[in-house]
């Protein structure tokens, strides 16, 4: 693709028009993580956290903000998704001190356009939720390496990062 497609040919910001686009299976799968101290990663795990489960509300929110990416990016189409799954894993950091919290956000629906931007917004908005969580205990937590990792369905094909 040698042009950007939400442009015009004037150069005006446009929705782009995929009505006559075939509904096919679409999946796509980001990724990204939250660096913070030893010890926000041992009261997350513990359960303990003043404000509840952190996780388990950062996958609630993750799984909202897929189901409302249309409202936030301005040119995304309103979609019908069919899943949204949010997992995590604990990740070491090259850091000896530094740990963190890895997130992976898979999206699906079924119609004419891909869903990477639902991907993208559900892990930047779990991991968002999950700062504000911590934030009183560890104010340097800092978020790194959001990216669609996987896409498939559509006329593009698939695509899978290395």
């Amino acid at each position: 693709m040698t042009t950007l497609t939400h442009f015009d040919v004037q150069g005006q910001a446009r929705m782009v028009d995929v009505g006559g686009k075939p509904a096919t299976h679409r999946v796509a799968i980001a990724e990204g993580r939250i660096e913070m101290r030893r010890e926000t990663l041992a009261l997350i795990e513990s359960g303990t956290a003043k404000k509840g489960d952190v996780l388990g509300i950062a996958r609630i929110a993750g799984i909202m903000a897929a189901k409302k990416t249309s409202d936030l990016i301005p040119l995304c189409h309103p979609l019908v998704l069919t899943k949204v799954n949010v997992d995590f894993k604990n990740a070491d950091l090259l850091q000896a001190e530094a740990v963190g919290i890895w997130c992976a956000a898979r999206v699906e629906t079924v119609g004419p356009t891909g869903v990477e931007m639902e991907a993208l917004t559900a892990v930047q908005v779990t991991l968002l939720t999950i700062y504000d969580m911590c934030k009183a205990i560890d104010k340097s937590m800092s978020i790194h390496g959001v990216r669609v990792v996987e896409k498939h369905g559509g006329r593009s094909g698939s695509f899978v990062a290395v």
